[in-house]
Parts: C-alpha cells; structure tokens; sequence
C-alpha cells in the first residue's frame, strides 16, 4: 500500500514545528534575558519624603514604678501620656502599602539600650531589669507601617539607673550625639522584601552636608546619608541581611560612645 502526503498539510505541520521551536527559543531567551536583568539590578536605598501629618502628637512618660522580682533585678513599669495622636489606627498617607504593616495599627516603639524594639499598642509596658544597672530609654510614637513620628514632641529619651535597692533614679539626661535603630527589623516575606523601611532615630545631632551623617553598610554594600528621613533598601538579596548604621562626624570620623553604632541582622524570604 502507498502512503500518500497532503503536501499543503505536511509542510504547514513543518512550518509550525519550526515556529514552536523558534518560539521555545525565544521563551528561553527571554528568561536568560529577565535573569540577567535581575542580577544587574544593585542594592540602593531610596529616601521616602515623610508627611507632617502629626505635627502635634506628643509622647510623654506619665509615670515609672519598680517592683523587686527575686533577689537580683525588678520589673519595670512605664506608663505614657499620648496626645494628637492615635494609637491602633491604620496609618494612610503617600507611603501607606508600600512596605510592611501592622495590622494592630500605630504604635510606640519602646526602644532599651538600641535593642529591636517592642511595639506597644497601649501607653504602657514592663520589663525586667538588674539592680545596679544603668539604661538608655528611647520611646517614639510610630505608624502603622513602623515609620517613627518625628515631630519635636513624639519621642522622650531618658537616662536612668536601677540602683541597689530596686528604685527607679533618673540621671542627667545625655548631651552627647546618638543614633538609634528602628527598621528594618525581624523576617519579611514576599512583596514585604520589596521595599525595606530603613529608619533611625537621631538625637542631639544635626544630619547635614557639613555635618553629621550615618553610614550605612548593608552586607557588602555603605551608603552614606546627611538627611534625617526614612528610606527603602530595593533589591535586597534573599537571606540574611547584615544591617549596620554609624553615626560620623563632619569630617567622616566615627562618634564613639553611648548609642552612637548599632549592628542588626534581618532575614528575606521568598
């Protein structure tokens, strides 16, 4: 028996293998090609212009008492007065989705001696303390999102010791330039990896071209920056990120002292 060929059919089934092929190709060039870009793509940081929405809100410490626990240290009591300003409220402004949120909504950053902060969203927390310990206490009132609030009212920083009785005894309160860390903080998870808020806090120091600046090192890669505002870290690399900020003076010397370096490892996951 003879085969016979529909030569129109047999050569348009040809014609399409060859388009498929070609096709495959070009799928396969275009994924080479979206690779390569991703790997072009630098770790930067991106400066947010912060809204002055809360001019008015005010932190301030109500009051702090101390209950001995055992023999060697207390529990700590800190309660806050807020003014102007809404604690458990969704914050929305120009930069509200853009980076990760608390669904619990604004908060106080209650920040012990640069350690990651606890988010308190009621004007109190207690924590435990040694006796004969001296500490560093930044409180600032936060949004949703975790952006501090930097009106000159939202943030109180005091001094103080537990002395050997348990008591609370506030010091003279520091003079000397600080810097303190907020965000990034903690694991983000998809479109969270997206932008990192980068956010610290600065006091007793001026951020300025001729002045006091932060250095940033993020793994392998230092920025320098002269503005106090928050940015995003964009096309930060999955895993561990190594954050490290220190605050320099004019001439690009390191501060030393209390509160002036602060190191911090974060996780990206996909």
């Amino acid at each position: 028996m003879k085969l016979k060929f529909s030569y129109p059919l047999f050569f348009s089934g040809l014609i399409a293998l060859s388009t498929l092929g070609a096709c495959n190709q070009n799928a396969k060039t275009a994924d080479n090609d979206a690779d390569s870009t991703k790997m072009d793509k630098k770790m930067s940081i991106e400066p947010l212009t912060e809204t002055d929405d809360f001019a008015n809100a005010k932190l301030m410490i109500k009051d702090v008492k101390t209950e001995m626990v055992g023999t060697d240290s207390v529990k700590m009591m800190v309660n806050y007065d807020v003014t102007n300003y809404e604690l458990t409220k969704q914050t929305m402004d120009m930069n509200s989705g853009e980076c990760a949120n608390s669904d619990k909504g604004q908060h106080i950053h209650f920040i012990m001696d640069n350690k990651p902060y606890q988010a308190l969203y009621k004007p109190e927390n207690t924590v435990n303390l040694p006796l004969n310990s001296e500490h560093y206490l930044l409180s600032f009132l936060s949004r949703s999102y975790h952006l501090s609030v930097k009106a000159p009212d939202a943030a109180v920083v005091v001094h103080f010791k537990i002395d050997e009785k348990g008591n609370y005894v506030k010091l003279e309160d520091a003079k000397t330039p600080m810097l303190f860390y907020s965000r990034p903080k903690g694991e983000y998870a998809g479109k969270d990896t997206q932008n990192l808020l980068l956010d610290f806090y600065v006091k007793n120091a001026t951020l300025a071209a001729d002045g006091y600046k932060v250095k940033v090192a993020i793994n392998d890669t230092t920025f320098t920056v002269d503005k106090w505002q928050p940015y995003f870290i964009k096309n930060a690399p999955m895993g561990d990120l190594k954050v490290k900020i220190q605050l320099q003076d004019a001439s690009g010397k390191d501060v030393s002292g209390d509160n002036t370096m602060v190191e911090r490892t974060v996780t990206l996951k996909q």
